[in-house]
């Protein structure tokens, strides 16, 4: 939760640096539960054929620190942001799950190892 709350707080727009892999999974796991938690109550609340406005807030909120936070990731692995635009080719873009669990690389031009 830390990981999440450090991101949306001190982290929200900044796309230099880098991001462990714990920040960027951890990130993603309470991205994920928050998404699902605003569709259940949109579901409650307007049903299915409403329009889900906590779904649309919770997602377009996110969007900027959740893209943010990949960029930062690659930077750790020594890949430029640009990588992220993987992530429009359907199939394709799992190259970049697979960049997800790589192991941070040592001191890059991105700024020293995180995990030291």
């Amino acid at each position: 939760m830390n990981y999440f709350l450090d991101v949306i707080q001190n982290k929200y727009a900044q796309f230099s640096g880098r991001a462990t892999r714990s920040e960027y999974w951890y990130f993603t796991l309470f991205f994920i539960i928050a998404y699902v938690v605003a569709a259940i109550i949109d579901g409650l609340i307007v049903g299915l054929t409403g329009f889900p406005i906590l779904t649309l807030v919770v997602a377009l909120g996110l969007l900027v620190p959740s893209i943010a936070v990949g960029i930062r990731r690659l930077h750790d692995i020594n890949k430029s942001g640009w990588w992220m635009l993987l992530s429009l080719i359907p199939l394709i873009s799992l190259v970049l799950i697979a960049f997800f669990v790589i192991d941070s690389k040592e001191d890059n031009v991105y700024g020293p190892n995180p995990k030291v």
